[in-house]
């Protein structure tokens, strides 16, 4: 997905940033300001979060506001609930997969099957763009 947008950011490796928490976070951008969900956060909060200067965030929005092909999918974006940090409280297991080649098609479908074999059922499945989260969370920016 983000090599759908990441052309648009080139120049500016602080929006970049920004950009792609918005993606991984499924923060929605509406009336220059950033949602999650229903509530509006404000711009000095996500600077301090991201380590990045303030002004860089309503750059980034009316960035994102001015390009209709990347304003379609950030105002449109929604958080979701992770529930894999509260399992163990719910006494739920956790399996995470990281594929060799994520791109290859069926991996879910294939897991799926083997825990239904097992007679077990699947309370939540996630599954995350690999070039948004696992490159940003371990290769960094």
């Amino acid at each position: 997905m983000w090599k759908q947008f990441g052309k648009y950011f080139n120049k500016y490796p602080k929006r970049r940033k920004i950009a792609q928490k918005l993606l991984e976070y499924g923060l929605r951008i509406e009336n220059n300001n950033i949602y999650c969900g229903k509530i509006m956060l404000s711009d000095s909060k996500i600077a301090r979060a991201l380590d990045v200067d303030r002004r860089a965030i309503p750059a980034t929005v009316t960035m994102i506001q001015k390009n209709q092909a990347l304003y379609k999918v950030f105002s449109k974006l929604s958080p979701t609930c992770h529930l894999k940090d509260v399992a163990p409280e719910m006494k739920w297991g956790v399996i995470e997969i990281i594929p060799e080649d994520p791109s290859i098609p069926g991996i879910l479908a294939g897991v799926a099957n083997i825990v239904a074999k097992s007679n077990l059922s699947i309370r939540q499945a996630i599954v995350d763009d690999f070039e948004l989260t696992l490159r940003n969370n371990y290769q960094g920016f």
